[in-house]
């Protein structure tokens, strides 16, 4: 009767450790997507400005200024709506269109000289590199999270304890971020 109980109690703390390492597991993946959120607000408020900074310089390239505007209102709208997948290929529109606005303006010597433009390029490829780090580092804890949920025998008493895949930040297939920037500067 007491090895039945001493094997009861052991059973006991083992899956409740279980439990608690998905718990902070999960915990983590949480954290990571809200860092990446973090950067990508940050992203968000820095374009406005940049693309201000750049406009009067930029005539010739008012099109590559509208895309980068429509890429980052459509950014902002998919961060509301909780769906990964279309966060993630409205981002990545969004950097594309980043992308070909800093590639186009390394052509302009007088934008390279206006000390807020280099200000603002340098803020945002801070920001995008930024951005890349925390996006690395939600899909590794992630992948960690997926994993201990899939092993024996934690993937036996995961499901009954609600616990459920967390998606992976990935581009899909036809991303823009995918693409190669082209530039065209014939006028």
């Amino acid at each position: 009767m007491i090895v039945a109980i001493v094997v009861l109690v052991i059973l006991g703390f083992w899956i409740a450790a279980m439990y608690n390492g998905l718990v902070g597991l999960r915990n983590q993946v949480d954290n990571a997507f809200r860092q990446i959120d973090v950067q990508l607000k940050r992203r968000h408020d820095l374009i406005p400005n940049l693309v201000s900074a750049v406009k009067g310089e930029m005539k010739f390239e008012q099109e590559t200024l509208q895309k980068v505007m429509e890429a980052r209102a459509a950014a902002l709208g998919a961060g509301k709506t909780g769906d990964m997948k279309d966060l993630a290929a409205k981002e990545g529109a969004l950097t594309a269109a980043l992308g070909r606005l800093i590639a186009v303006s390394e052509n302009y010597p007088q934008l390279k000289a206006n000390e807020n433009v280099s200000k603002l390029m340098e803020e945002l490829t801070h920001t995008e590199n930024q951005i890349s780090f925390s996006r690395q580092f939600y899909n590794d804890v992630t992948t960690k999270f997926n994993t201990k949920q899939q092993v024996f025998p934690t993937n036996i008493f995961a499901s009954m304890f609600g616990f459920s895949q967390a998606q992976l930040w990935e581009l899909p297939a036809d991303s823009p971020e995918r693409e190669n920037v082209k530039v065209d500067l014939s006028f």
